[in-house]
């Protein structure tokens, strides 16, 4: 019966998370034109979605996301290639629960975790 998921992550300005996530993670805007405090984003077959929230305080957000990829090593090649900071605590690694992860934090600290199965 379920067949999708489309995580809504709170963004303080709209023209901000637009340009890091066109530009430096390969996303494409499927929506933002029609609503001016709303975003949707989308890369092969996953949509993020974004609420403006003017007052959010990067420090203080705790939005996150576990977004699964079938090509892990070749993600976060790409991701390095354009200068996409890796969370500190978040590199490149295999896991003792099976997966393989990386983090990264998008401008207003959501954080993005890519892994794979392995």
């Amino acid at each position: 019966m379920l067949t999708a998921i489309n995580p809504k992550l709170p963004m303080k300005d709209k023209s901000i998370t637009r340009d890091f996530y066109l530009n430096q993670l390969g996303f494409k805007d499927i929506g933002s034109h029609d609503y001016p405090q709303y975003l949707i984003l989308q890369k092969d077959h996953i949509e993020i979605h974004f609420f403006e929230f003017p007052d959010l305080d990067p420090k203080e957000n705790y939005g996150q996301v576990y977004i699964r990829t079938d090509n892990i090593d070749e993600l976060y090649q790409s991701f390095i290639n354009y200068g996409v900071k890796i969370h500190p605590n978040g590199k490149l690694k295999s896991q003792t629960w099976g997966q393989k992860e990386f983090s990264i934090l998008d401008p207003d600290h959501n954080l993005l975790t890519f892994g794979q199965n392995q």
